[in-house]
C-alpha cells in the first residue's frame, strides 16, 4: 500500500535537532592556483587569469609532476636505490624538459 504524502504547513518549521554531533567541514581540494597566481603576478603583474585557464594549468602542472616522478622513480630503480633524492629528480628533469628548459633545472 502505497503512501499518501502528507500536507505541510506554510509557516510551520520542523523542530530542530539536537546539536551534539559537531559540524562538518569542507572537504579541502588541493591545487597549485595559488602558486600559479603568485607567479603569474611576478612575470606579468597586470595579467589575469580565467577559471578555465587555471584549470588548465593545474592539469598541467599535476601532469609534469606525475611525469617527472616516474622518471625518478625508474632511476631509482635503475641505479638499485630505494629512496629518491635531488640528483634523481634532478636528472628526471632533464631528461623530461627540453633544450633551454632543461639546462636551467
Amino acid at each position: 500500500m502505497a503512501k499518501t504524502p502528507s500536507k505541510k504547513t506554510v509557516g510551520a518549521k520542523a523542530p530542530k535537532k539536537a546539536t551534539t554531533s559537531k559540524k562538518r567541514s569542507k572537504k579541502r581540494v588541493e591545487s597549485y592556483s595559488t602558486y600559479i597566481y603568485r607567479v603569474l603576478k611576478q612575470v606579468h603583474p597586470d595579467t589575469g587569469i580565467s577559471k578555465k585557464g587555471m584549470s588548465i594549468m593545474n592539469s598541467f602542472i599535476n601532469d609534469i609532476f606525475e611525469r617527472i616522478a616516474t622518471e625518478a622513480g625508474k632511476l631509482a630503480t635503475y641505479n638499485k636505490k630505494a629512496t629518491l633524492s635531488s640528483r634523481e629528480i634532478q636528472t628526471a628533469v632533464r631528461l623530461m624538459l627540453p633544450g633551454e628548459l632543461a639546462k636551467h633545472a
